[in-house]
């Protein structure tokens, strides 16, 4: 009969696990990163505020932000003066969320009352009072890939707007916009990486990427992932006509002598190819 053993005892601090230290990636947010690297809530204020009294001769109040996300820009519209009030309108309710704690508990209550966030569809939301000015950043109203789909949300934007108002809509391009690419771009605390992953000529389908990185190595792969239609400025302001906008304008962002956007927008008619820019198209009701 084979004799029992039994293994001594483990002392305490030897069986006791090192705990592992989180790393960067593990305790960032996305959704901070995200309004760090991509968001310039500022600057976006003071273009619409001059963009539309210099197109409709008085100062604009109320905002509607669609495709709002994290509602920062509605929440710094409203915070610039107390006449400004905003709505912003998201399908995500778990991004709106995420707005509702960090961005607009951070508002004195005077201002929050002015700000209303709308968990519904932007292709048929509709909110009131109606709005001085709608607008669609970060061109992601480019998840909309057929014109009817994007009539249809330029349509609902008028029904959303006052007489004068104007709809804004960012968009970009160029011949880098096409190929598939990796830029990246050091901020405090991280690195941002825009990653265009593929492109199909026939569809204008691109899907794109945006990754984080930081100094302990860690990394936050496929933070964000867009799958959009890239569509052109002249589309669009064929598309808005088709809508019932009675005309619209664009503003190109000036570059320098390298090539790189100096945030200074300009309107135009009729620009030279590059190989990226950043423009607004303007549809005024």
């Amino acid at each position: 009969m084979a004799r029992r053993t039994h293994a001594a005892p483990r002392k305490k601090h030897e069986a006791r696990r090192k705990r592992r230290r989180p790393t960067q990636a593990e305790r960032a947010d996305k959704h901070d990163l995200y309004q760090r690297a991509v968001q310039s809530p500022d600057f976006d204020v003071a273009f619409f505020a001059r963009a539309f009294t210099n197109l409709r001769g008085r100062a604009p109040r109320r905002l509607r932000e669609d495709f709002c996300g994290t509602a920062l820009l509605a929440a710094t519209w409203a915070a610039s003066k107390r006449t400004r009030s905003a709505v912003g309108v998201d399908l995500h309710a778990p991004t709106l969320a995420w707005g509702r704690e960090h961005n607009l508990a951070a508002l004195p209550p005077a201002v929050r009352r002015r700000v209303a966030l709308v968990h519904g569809d932007v292709l048929d939301a509709r909110t009131a009072p109606p709005a001085d000015i709608v607008c669609a950043m970060n061109f992601s109203f480019c998840v909309f890939h057929d014109r009817a789909t994007l009539r249809r949300y330029f349509e609902n934007a008028r029904r959303n707007l006052v007489r004068d108002g104007i709809l804004i809509l960012e968009i970009y391009g160029g011949t880098e916009a096409i190929d598939e690419l990796e830029e990246s771009r050091r901020c405090d605390g991280f690195t941002y990486v825009w990653d265009q992953d593929r492109f199909d000529p026939i569809t204008n389908r691109t899907v794109c990427h945006i990754h984080f990185r930081f100094p302990d190595r860690s990394k936050i792969e496929r933070a964000f992932t867009y799958d959009w239609r890239l569509w052109s400025i002249p589309e669009l302001r064929e598309v808005l006509a088709e809508a019932g906008f009675a005309s619209s304008v664009v503003y190109w962002e000036a570059v320098d002598e390298d090539g790189d956007g100096t945030g200074v927008f300009r309107r135009t008619e009729h620009e030279e190819q590059q190989e990226s820019y950043l423009a607004y198209v303007v549809g005024l009701k």
